[in-house]
């Protein structure tokens, strides 16, 4: 089954986020903030991490630069979460090595069909449909 961790620090988006993941047939992990992701990612081998970009103690930019600083997790996807969709956030996002943007507010059928799509186009596993 397919793993994501996701890393929001409202807890009622962290929730529905999940719950959404979960009705599409995914493996769902939580983390509140940035921090808590970037020592959740290791443990649980996530194949693809959602992260709120503003988030206390440490952002998702913040964030998205160490897990991709640490060998066993450069390689996983990370995609940013927010409400900005400003050019200039999303050239930062890229640069810090984010696979995509998703904006907020968003369908939960959106959410769980881009999922999907960026599952299949950066998640190679051998052996692995990458279905939920």
């Amino acid at each position: 089954m397919v793993k994501i961790l996701v890393a929001e620090d409202e807890r009622d988006i962290r929730e529905l986020i999940a719950f959404t993941l979960r009705f599409a047939g995914f493996d769902v992990e939580l983390a509140r903030n940035g921090a808590e992701a970037v020592e959740k990612a290791p443990q649980v081998h996530p194949d693809l991490i959602l992260m709120d970009v503003r988030m206390p103690q440490m952002t998702g930019y913040q964030a998205c630069e160490q897990l991709k600083k640490m060998p066993e997790t450069q390689e996983i996807p990370v995609v940013f979460l927010s409400a900005k969709g400003q050019e200039s956030e999303i050239k930062e996002g890229k640069q810090v090595g984010a696979t995509d943007y998703i904006l907020k507010p968003f369908a939960p059928d959106e959410l769980a069909n881009k999922v999907k799509r960026i599952l299949e186009e950066n998640v190679r596993t051998e052996g692995s449909s990458l279905r939920p």
